[in-house]
């Protein structure tokens, strides 16, 4: 009799039509285009139309996923959406895509890892399905950082961007699915990304306002200091509890923070023989949507071939960190 674990057998992704070009960004940050290319290594991005929020995106990635799995949205029974950018307090944008799709046998919820949610997500789909190993899963990753950016910041203005990634996670036949997952976060290092206000600690007022705490705010330096020193070691522990090593990895797909960081990254870690798929420098950085609109692209255009190892890794605000090792299957069993 065959075993079973969890894997992604579809994925979709969105990102919204207007291109902001380099150009526009430096016009209103006070610096020019070539700085932001040489410094982040994007060159354009996505802004989300006002009349687009999370959930919107959300659901126009989950579409997607729906349709390249073949599944009905009746028939998913878990839907969980991963943002830090949601529509609102509340309701849970969860909810919102859930009524968007019609999806209304799914029980719905967010989580909010910042830029490691689809990670994060992904595995709380793989423990559902160790305890219900019929259910279909749908995990999304939406974020519109266009909404919070201070443009007189220059050090994450440039950055940000809008965009959502979905998967359709289900029992496949091993040894394909989710081979191991690692998370950690390090709480001491939570003021290196922050949003200060509108919670229930400084809640939204005209004062807060006004000195712009609501704003996204970044300790570039220090978050790429943490980057260097957790990530690798959290990859090489992943690895290792799998039986793996990192020579053996055919596909690293990471969070899309800084073009510059990944190719530092890439190196440290020592992954430079495998192909690391990069969305970056045309979306910038889309949150915690970066690693699965990066993770739909490389499917679609079928590098990800049967069999293949693929590592993902998150990391972001928390801190925290969050990586997935992978043989892929990429259809339903």
């Amino acid at each position: 009799m065959a075993t079973h674990a969890a894997g992604i057998v579809a994925t979709g992704s969105y990102v919204p039509k207007e291109e902001v070009t380099n150009e526009e960004v430096a016009a209103r940050c006070g610096v020019t285009a070539d700085w932001i290319e040489r410094k982040t290594g994007i060159r354009s991005r996505r802004y989300a139309p006002a009349h687009e929020a999370a959930s919107d995106l959300a659901a126009r990635a989950a579409t997607e996923a729906l349709e390249a799995a073949d599944l009905p949205a009746t028939e998913i029974d878990y839907l969980i959406v991963s943002t830090s950018t949601g529509d609102s307090p509340q309701p849970p944008t969860s909810a919102l895509v859930q009524h968007a799709l019609g999806a209304y046998s799914a029980a719905c919820f967010d989580i909010n890892a910042v830029c490691s949610g689809f990670v994060h997500g992904l595995e709380v789909a793989r423990g559902l399905i160790a305890l219900r190993p019929e259910s279909r899963v749908l995990v999304i990753a939406a974020d519109v950082y266009s909404r919070i950016l201070d443009f007189s910041d220059r050090r994450t203005a440039p950055l940000f961007a809008d965009g959502a990634g979905a998967a359709v996670v289900t029992a496949v036949e091993e040894p394909y699915g989710v081979l191991g997952t690692d998370l950690a976060t390090r709480g001491d290092a939570h003021h290196l990304i922050r949003v200060e206000a509108g919670g229930s600690r400084r809640p939204a007022s005209a004062q807060t306002v006004a000195e712009g705490g609501h704003y996204f705010r970044m300790e570039g330096r220090a978050v790429r200091e943490f980057v260097g020193q957790h990530v690798p070691p959290a990859l090489r522990r992943l690895t290792e509890a799998t039986g793996h090593h990192l020579a053996d990895i055919d596909h690293f797909i990471p969070h899309q923070a800084n073009g510059v960081m990944m190719r530092e990254l890439v190196e440290t870690a020592g992954l430079t023989h495998a192909s690391t798929h990069r969305t970056v420098d045309r979306y910038g950085n889309l949150g915690s949507a970066s690693l699965p609109v990066t993770l739909d692209e490389a499917n679609r255009a079928g590098l990800l071939r049967r069999g293949s190892l693929v590592l993902l890794a998150g990391f972001g605000g928390g801190m925290a960190v969050g990586s997935s090792l992978l043989r892929w299957q990429g259809e339903a069993a």
